[in-house]
């Protein structure tokens, strides 16, 4: 049935392109003239769930979902989007959705409002209703529930937050106001039960943040200049209710605006280049003892390269850099003594930008693959598109060969500050991609085989973050 899906794919997207929008619509049922070999109408089969989509609108602040599901014509519907149960209306005009991300068959989502806190901020944990039945050599996804809120943080105590991590299977929400962060941990949701949220104090602002074995915390400060300018705190993680910072230390420039950890290495994003240091999980380290190591990438006229988030790709770190001409993909191979950076130059046009890639192996070659939208700057007159990167083309575990394989223009984004990006998301088998296009209400399906959109979904709205769950449903 795999190789079913990607010799019919072919066939798929020569239908889509032909028919346009409205094949979006196309439910994969039987054709009138079809019949059973008694001579009655063949039954037509309802397709099945394929995985599960949570779609933020930018526009109403509100999060709904929908089964995207297959024929078996292998042709791909989306069912209309619901709302959440159990999930309030926000007040749009005061409250945005901000980052979302799935562990555990948990979808958690922040919450930021325009008052800096003081009207409701917080989080929302939504239980997908997307189950897995492990049968050991296999499994099987099923969709039989619907989705509800597990448990949820809405009032004018949670310090406004605008990133959301996950680390190690647990999610960690920046509180930019309360210079700290939630740690929420979707293991202790089994059945009824709840977690307790973990306040732990580290990072002051627009708070960015890494995790190290859910051991210790390094929040990061976004000053630019002043006392706390390059300054990162650590706290220890998982200690009980509450935890402070043990020590702090500071990078050689301030702006920190992303964070991550890879093979026990710690990576920042500060306004020159990228800093690292050795893991500390013991804490055992003063702050002169931390050995800061700077890489730079250059510079775009007289201001030095940066970046403002990473992904990771196995013991590689990913992010991009640079504008225009310039513009490119970078991996640091966080595995060596002194990571040097692997650069790829990306065809980045004037009126656009880079965004940070979003990164996905396909499981029977395993190639990977990093995704860059260039997202239209606001009131420009550009095109959006979506360039494709083979991360390692030879499969030899080494992406000093990585190279642009594809670029495929997309549907506009609706870009105002931090929102208005496309997203992208995976089914859990990284066999296709969904990817949102906010400016023309559109979700799109991505063939991780062919590198070509085999299905456009017109859902209308802002479609901005997405997330996916699930693969392919399936019977024993």
């Amino acid at each position: 049935m795999k190789n079913l899906i990607h010799r019919s794919l072919g066939l798929a997207m020569a239908a889509v392109l032909l028919a346009g929008a409205t094949a979006c619509n196309r439910s994969g049922a039987v054709g009138p003239d079809e019949k059973t070999p008694d001579g009655n109408p063949k039954k037509a089969k309802t397709p099945r769930p394929f995985a599960r989509l949570f779609i933020q609108d930018l526009k109403t602040s509100s999060l709904n979902w929908a089964d995207v599901r297959v024929s078996e014509k292998d042709e791909f519907t989306l069912d209309p989007l619901a709302a959440v149960d159990g999930f309030r209306a926000l007040d749009a005009a005061k409250q945005k959705l901000v980052q979302m991300d799935e562990s555990g068959g948990l979808v958690c989502v922040g919450v930021r409002d325009d008052e800096d806190g003081a009207f409701e901020s917080g989080w929302v944990l939504v239980r997908s209703g997307v189950g897995y039945i492990d049968h050991g050599d296999h499994g099987h996804w099923t969709f039989k529930k619907k989705p509800s809120v597990a448990d949820r943080r809405l009032d004018k105590n949670q310090g406004n937050p605008a990133h959301l991590y996950q680390y190690d299977g647990r999610f960690f929400l920046a509180n930019d106001k309360l210079n700290g962060y939630t740690r929420i941990d979707p293991a202790k949701y089994e059945g009824a039960d709840k977690d307790t949220p973990q306040f732990l104090g580290g990072g002051g602002g627009h708070i960015t943040l890494a995790v190290v074995d859910d051991k210790v915390g390094y929040g990061c400060w976004i000053d630019g200049t002043g006392p706390n300018k390059g300054r990162v705190d650590v706290t220890p993680v998982g200690t009980g209710t509450k935890s402070e910072p043990v020590y702090s230390f500071h990078l050689p420039t301030g702006g920190i605006h992303g964070a991550i950890t890879n093979s026990g290495k710690v990576f920042f994003a500060p306004a020159d280049g990228v800093c690292w240091i050795e893991a500390d999980t013991d804490l055992k380290l003063k702050p002169d003892q931390v050995k800061v190591r700077h890489v730079t990438l250059g510079k775009d006229g007289d201001k030095p390269r940066r970046t403002g988030a990473f992904v990771n790709h196995g013991h590689h770190v990913a992010f991009v850099t640079g504008k225009d001409a310039n513009a490119a993909l970078v991996l640091l191979n966080a595995k060596d003594a002194e990571p040097k950076p692997i650069t790829i130059p990306l065809g980045v046009k004037k009126g656009t930008q880079a965004v940070t890639p979003v990164i996905a192996a396909t499981p029977d070659d395993g190639k990977a693959y990093a995704f860059v939208f260039h997202d239209r700057v606001k009131d420009a007159e550009a095109d959006d598109a979506l360039e494709v990167v083979a991360l390692d083309p030879n499969n030899d575990g080494d992406c000093s060969d990585a190279k642009v394989v594809k670029t495929l223009k997309v549907g506009r984004s609706a870009v105002d500050g931090h929102y208005g990006h496309h997203d992208m998301a995976f089914d859990a088998d990284r066999r296709f991609g969904f990817f949102t296009n906010p400016g023309d209400g559109t979700v799109c399906v991505l063939s991780l085989k062919s590198l070509a959109v085999v299905a456009r979904f017109n859902v209308g709205g802002t479609p901005a973050a997405v997330v996916a769950c699930g693969s392919r449903e399936t019977e024993d």
